[in-house]
């Protein structure tokens, strides 16, 4: 688990297990590559949780974006929206 100004979130080495985990109303940090650089996505579908998490850390609100996301235990798309953490807003790797 990860925390930033003490909110926390989770990693999950299977990304449906992440899914799940946001599409309850946790806080899922999902690492990737992009354009050859280190990010991740912060998802949830808990909006006012994710706000809470950008105000803290210093994040612009309308940088929160809105996408459904499949349910993978039911296949019915669920409102989520995600942060774009790069650069200083990405949490290091914990081991």
């Amino acid at each position: 688990m990860g925390s930033e100004q003490g909110l926390w979130y989770r990693e999950f080495a299977r990304r449906r297990d992440g899914l799940v985990f946001a599409l309850e109303g946790g806080l899922w940090l999902h690492r990737h590559v992009w354009k050859g650089e280190p990010m991740a996505h912060l998802i949830s579908a808990d909006r006012v949780l994710l706000i809470r998490y950008g105000l803290e850390v210093g994040l612009a609100i309308e940088l929160l974006q809105y996408k459904p996301l499949k349910d993978p235990r039911t296949n019915e798309r669920r409102e989520a929206w995600h942060w774009d953490l790069v650069g200083r807003f990405l949490p290091p790797i914990s081991h």
